[in-house]
């Protein structure tokens, strides 16, 4: 398996590789990871007795943002790295993580092992608007990836009609992220009008459109509002900014990197989920939101837009006026909340890892 991304590196993508791994180690099939190392020393790590993961160091200087430089670094020694597995090795199948770089590492050893592409996100030409020129590219690449790929399979619908565009013969299966809802358990007691605890789980980058949250925070002054963010990203001073030139950093609290093992009890102890990004893949702290048991509030991109179905509340990108105007009807609707929020609950608990990990072995198996 390639994923340059693993935590504490990266976002959903290295999360869903984690949790992934997880129900292999539980399956008792043999898995190999080949990531990068946070530290820029070469690590390892073992998951049960049969995963391995190796990480190398890449030089990373910032775990949330990657330099081309990072990630050349990262397909040369993973190629060579390979190399060196394969002699001691014989493998079934390769699964990369991103068409770029993994997938492309993938194809260099097609004549050996079958391979699969997840598509994760920015990895879709059209995905990411910073990406554009890169894209350009980048695309006939990635068509080779796909087309010579056992299989590709994106984590939404949304994901798989967008890689269309790029590759309308392409053909693309979809197999959604999963969620562990044993680790999250919903507070349906709390009800009151009182307070209202916002959330919002993400990386601080210009993607997740954050500001407009904030914006929209400000619009509701005469509401009792606390916007709880959690999460590190390139854009933080800039939202810290724009907190303190609408003067409202007492309605603000910036959580920065909160553990994992912590982050279940901020869902707990909050009322609404809001993820207003601009360009979404499936987004793990989504499901997590809907293992929590509360209402979400999302805009309509990527695989957001699957997850609702009488649990939240759809609203266009980049309109701050329509996130306000969401959580007012929350705010004003206790009764609501609830109802919506048992609804999220019962829609996590149907889709878990188990299910995720049984569809990836079904195409393993076709493809060793």
């Amino acid at each position: 398996m390639l994923n340059y991304e693993y935590p504490p590196l990266g976002g959903g993508g290295s999360n869903a590789c984690k949790y992934l791994l997880k129900e292999m180690a539980n399956k008792g099939l043999e898995v190999d990871l080949v990531t990068s190392s946070p530290s820029n020393t070469f690590e390892t790590e073992k998951i049960g007795d049969t995963v391995s993961i190796y990480k190398l160091p890449v030089n990373k200087k910032d775990i949330h943002y990657w330099t081309q430089r990072e990630i050349i670094t990262y397909s040369w020694k993973t190629k060579k790295f390979i190399d060196k597995l394969m002699k001691e090795k014989e493998y079934d199948v390769c699964h990369a993580f991103f068409s770029v770089p993994c997938g492309a590492v993938a194809y260099l050893f097609r004549k050996k092992i079958p391979y699969i592409v997840s598509l994760r996100g920015s990895d879709v030409p059209g995905f990411n608007k910073r990406f554009g020129v890169q894209y350009i590219f980048l695309k006939p690449l990635i068509k080779k990836i796909w087309n010579d790929a056992g299989a590709v399979v994106a984590n939404s619908q949304g994901l798989k009609e967008l890689a269309l565009n790029t590759s309308p013969s392409q053909e693309i299966g979809v197999i959604y992220n999963g969620i562990d809802v044993s680790e999250f358990e919903p507070n349906f007691d709390s009800t009151s009008d009182d307070e209202i605890r916002v959330v919002c789980v993400s990386r601080l980058i210009e993607r997740k459109g954050i500001n407009y949250l904030i914006e929209a925070v400000e619009k509701l002054k005469d509401k009792q509002i606390q916007l709880i963010l959690v999460g590190e990203g390139n854009q933080e001073d800039a939202l810290r900014k724009l907190v303190d030139n609408l003067k409202i950093p007492d309605k603000v609290d910036f959580k920065g990197y909160v553990d994992h093992d912590q982050i279940a009890e901020i869902y707990r102890n909050s009322d609404i989920f809001v993820l207003p990004s601009l360009n979404e893949g499936m987004s793990n702290a989504l499901l997590e939101a809907l293992a929590a048991g509360l209402p979400v509030i999302v805009t309509d991109t990527g695989g957001t837009s699957e997850l609702l179905d009488g649990n939240g509340v759809l609203i266009p990108m980049g309109d701050s006026d329509a996130i306000a105007e969401a959580i007012r009807g929350f705010a004003d609707n206790p009764e609501g909340r609830l109802q919506m929020g048992l609804r999220s609950r019962e829609i996590a608990e149907g889709m878990s890892w188990g299910a995720v990990g049984n569809a990836y072995l079904r195409l393993y198996g076709e493809l060793g």
